[in-house]
């Protein structure tokens, strides 16, 4: 190969990143060249990617984002984007990769439009059912556009629908092997006539999610081990909670499992469990999905979010793969409902029979890594 660089593109969230490197370390697999990941020089994308060490290198650049309502922000962030296209355009003049794929946010968008003016091919991928903004922008600069559902085409303009590529969503391979017993193992117990029932409100905690454990911690632990990951953040982790007699007690029986966070065993303990509570964000879904486990799904809503939680979730649910908690009033005792219908094994294997339609034959992120590596042979 003449070139043997290709320059990722993402951050701002976890959810951007960790796709795209299940993406990059795919990629190893079947390319010797390296791997260069740009994203905000502020946050935490350094932290993650330097920590997986799956790229050669991480490069940080200015980073703004474009808000769809007013905000005095929109003013100054409109010079932190300037600042981006001009240090992604002499990234990238000096690296002269093969290929740039990006995986979103609003970080990705400088490096992709300086691509374009180089005549770099840009590959960008859409994790959620409806395409956000920066994957609007991106998609006007792409060669192609990868998307997780193929309906997703559908919001795009008909010369964009001509450069897609439907692949699902890419999540750490390990998913799609995790070891049950492994789980079992970290957590400590062993396989009783309880199903077990794991809780995630995502790296941060979900207050809302953790409220309705609570609520119903009595229940849950009298028809599930409950394994709940509460989120790092003081608010959300129950730090309050701690010495409350009932929760010591049901920790002490084995009986509730909560955990600030889990990552490096996150795959063998979804693995292990039968039902997952959750919010619905696209990475979440995609981890369970390669699990096949039924899911309870309480979508992040309100004006603190474009609704693309509510539209993944409806996704899932006319697929017959999830059950879906509106919100407004009774969220409790809506979540309480559907926890103890899937308490029916018959129940939970048909809703896991629909995610194993949805979840294909082949990993998203090898997929991914097949398509980049091709175009890149083509060049030679």
């Amino acid at each position: 190969m003449k070139n043997k660089t290709v320059v990722f593109a993402g951050g701002g969230t976890g959810g951007h990143i960790y796709p795209g490197l299940a993406v990059a370390d795919s990629l190893r697999e079947i390319f010797d060249g390296k791997i260069i990941w740009i994203g905000s020089s502020a946050g935490m994308d350094r932290n993650l990617v330097e920590k997986s060490g799956i790229c050669d290198k991480f490069v940080g650049i200015p980073s703004g984002k474009l808000r769809r309502y007013f905000s005095l922000k929109n003013i100054s962030d409109i010079f932190k984007i300037i600042a981006g296209c001009i240090a992604s355009f002499f990234i990238l003049l000096k690296l002269k990769p093969a290929l740039l794929f990006s995986k979103g946010g609003f970080v990705s968008v400088p490096p992709c439009f300086a691509a374009k003016l180089l005549h770099i091919p840009v590959y960008t991928h859409e994790c959620d059912f409806s395409p956000g903004l920066a994957t609007k922008l991106n998609s006007r600069f792409a060669t192609k556009i990868l998307l997780t559902y193929e309906q997703t085409a559908a919001f795009l303009s008909e010369s964009a629908k001509k450069k897609v590529i439907v692949t699902g969503n890419p999540v750490r391979s390990v998913f799609y092997t995790a070891n049950a017993k492994d789980g079992l193992d970290f957590l400590g117990i062993e396989k009783t006539g309880k199903p077990v029932l794991f809780v995630l409100g995502g790296s941060g905690g979900a207050k809302q999610i953790n409220n309705i454990v609570l609520e119903n911690l009595e229940w849950l632990t009298e028809h599930y081990i409950v394994v709940h990951q509460t989120g790092i953040s003081a608010e959300n982790s129950m730090v309050q909670t701690e010495q409350n007699s009932l929760v010591e007690r049901l920790k002490a029986e084995k009986k509730y499992l909560p955990f600030q966070f889990i990552y490096n065993e996150m795959p063998s303990v979804q693995a292990c469990c039968d039902v997952i509570f959750s919010r619905a964000g696209a990475n979440t879904l995609w981890e369970a999905i390669a699990t096949e486990k039924p899911l309870v799904l309480l979508p992040l809503a309100g004006s603190g979010t474009r609704g693309d939680q509510v539209e993944n979730a409806a996704f899932l649910e006319k697929q017959g793969a999830a059950i879906v908690i509106k919100n407004g009033r009774g969220e409790s005792v809506a979540a309480k409902a559907a926890l103890e219908k899937l308490l029916d094994n018959d129940t939970r294997a048909q809703y896991s029979a629909a995610i194993k339609k949805l979840k294909g034959k082949e990993q998203a992120s090898k997929v991914i890594a097949q398509i980049i590596f091709n175009n890149i042979i083509k060049q030679d």
